[in-house]
């Protein structure tokens, strides 16, 4: 096969192959997370989970709206929870975990969206 022909295929096979890492690796990058919990039903549930994720060192704000069954963390520069860290969190304190998405839109942008 020509050189050239073999070049262009290996590269065009590399960018193909590295395209989703990249997504993958920018999406958990995200500094924020939106969770989409089951089981909000009164104000001292928003406040015992502000006060759950507050205890962690990488929580620099908190969120939680019982109308939208959501919870909105912003983490520290630099640091991060798993999801399976927030899932434990969530779900030792009662609640069930339907979905988890990882965001740059800060949780000052969130809480003005909702309200």
């Amino acid at each position: 096969m020509n050189k050239l022909i073999q070049t262009t295929l290996m590269v065009f096979l590399l960018a193909l192959l590295s395209a989703p890492l990249a997504a993958d690796t920018a999406n958990a990058e995200a500094n924020n997370v939106r969770v989409e919990v089951n089981g909000l039903v009164c104000a001292f549930c928003a406040r015992g989970i502000r006060n759950s994720f507050n205890r962690e060192e990488a929580t620099a704000d908190v969120l939680v709206s019982l109308e939208n069954r959501l919870v909105a963390v912003e983490f520290k520069p630099g640091m991060n929870l798993s999801d399976e860290a927030i899932t434990k969190l969530l779900t030792d304190a009662g609640y069930s975990v339907v979905d988890i998405t990882r965001t740059d839109e800060s949780v000052a942008a969130i809480r003005s969206s909702i309200e």
